[in-house]
């Protein structure tokens, strides 16, 4: 009888035993929930914002996204890529600061070809199909930072990168 008592419990959960309410966590860790929540919803939506924009997966998109922004903080000061990136999804930074080329040095004042031929490089892509990745990923950007912002990337762009930057898709 007592095995039948004690089948019959099973699965049934103890006293000691109820889940965990969000109540019960201590506010550190909830707020910790919340902020890794948010990061992820507003890298999503970066994301499916670039793939609608760019007609690619989300896989390719991230690799642009991180290629191109890559690029892009080699070209403008230092300052003004760490302003940009406060206002970047934290996920996408995260994937920045991990990209092997982020350290590579580039020419000082590399132009439009050399940033395109960066990019299809990194993504194999015929030179054909990579200033419309750019142009998308250029897109998803400004709509993630405050207009002030991308007006000072764009000052310090030079007119042929700035073009790519500007323009509507």
């Amino acid at each position: 009888m007592a095995d039948d008592q004690e089948q019959q419990g099973k699965g049934a959960p103890q006293e000691d035993e109820r889940p965990v309410s969000r109540r019960d966590l201590p506010l550190e860790v909830r707020r910790a929930q919340r902020s890794e929540s948010r990061a992820s919803q507003t890298y999503k939506a970066f994301l499916g914002h670039l793939c609608e924009r760019g007609g690619m997966s989300p896989s390719v998109a991230q690799q642009a996204a991180v290629s191109v922004l890559c690029a892009l903080e080699q070209r403008i000061f230092a300052e003004e890529a760490a302003d940009l990136e406060a206002q970047l999804p934290r996920k996408l930074t995260e994937l920045l600061h991990r990209c092997e080329r982020h350290e590579e040095e580039l020419p000082p004042k590399f132009h439009r070809e050399h940033l395109l031929r960066r990019v299809g490089e990194d993504l194999s892509l015929n030179p054909d199909a990579v200033e419309p990745v750019v142009r998308a990923v250029l897109d998803s950007l400004r709509h993630q930072i405050s207009e002030g912002e991308a007006e000072d990337v764009m000052s310090q762009l030079p007119h042929d990168i700035r073009d790519l930057w500007g323009r509507a898709i």
